[in-house]
């Protein structure tokens, strides 16, 4: 009885892992997609980012009834229980993830005009090292590795440079071209969730962290953005 006891939680555990490694994919895969969208001017593509969004909200039930499944069931104790509750908040934050990408390939629609932005061009980078964060900080996760997690922590503030940088840019550019304010400004708010989305890959490390090692990692000082942490994101 005692070994396939210990035989179904393992089953259980795996099980959690791979909902949140394709909720992972699936949210990744959004992020590309609605940068691809927002590149190419492709509407098509992104509607299919927000229709995609609804899976990712799906997954991320499912998880949540598998922990309070595997809890009631199990009552883990020490590491298992750490992991199985940083799965869970995991998942609500991969799922916010998911939420900004749709929010930015909703954006696509009004940002179609034939004028030259030149912000624009910089929100690939600064994409790419958001997204970057996100692959790292679930791979540090499936494979329990604190030291990776430490890593991903520290870009964080790199992209937060990005965003000040593309802000700042952003401003300039609105001043000099008023005709093109109202796109500049879905533009600002592209770079605003792809600064969250930094943000929350750093909360996943973070929790991978604890989850792994039973402590949370070091204070460290973290950079605001320069129109304020709280500002609206217009979703």
């Amino acid at each position: 009885m005692n070994d396939h006891t210990v035989k179904a939680f393992d089953e259980d555990l795996n099980g959690l892992r791979a909902l949140i490694a394709e909720m992972g994919g699936l949210t990744e895969a959004a992020i590309d997609d609605a940068m691809k969208a927002l590149q190419q001017r492709d509407t098509v593509l992104a509607a299919r980012v927000v229709e995609g969004d609804k899976r990712i909200d799906e997954l991320e039930a499912r998880i949540d009834r598998l922990v309070v499944q595997v809890i009631a069931l199990r009552a883990p104790m020490a590491d298992d229980l750490r992991e199985i509750v940083a799965a869970m908040k995991i998942a609500g934050v991969v799922e916010r993830m998911g939420d900004y990408a749709k929010n930015i390939a909703k954006r696509v629609p009004v940002i179609m005009t034939d004028a030259r932005i030149e912000p624009l061009s910089l929100l690939p980078s600064m994409a790419r090292l958001a997204r970057d964060m996100v692959t790292d900080a679930l791979d540090a996760f499936a494979a329990r590795d604190p030291d990776r997690a430490l890593e991903v922590i520290e870009r964080d503030r790199a992209v937060d440079d990005f965003y000040n940088s593309i802000f700042r840019t952003m401003v300039t550019f609105m001043m000099e071209n008023p005709k093109t304010i109202t796109e500049s400004a879905h533009i600002l708010f592209v770079a605003k969730h792809l600064e969250r989305i930094g943000d929350h890959a750093t909360n996943v490390a973070e929790m991978v962290h604890y989850a792994a090692t039973g402590n949370m990692p070091p204070e460290r000082e973290r950079e605001t953005s320069i129109e304020g942490a709280d500002a609206p994101t217009g979703d």
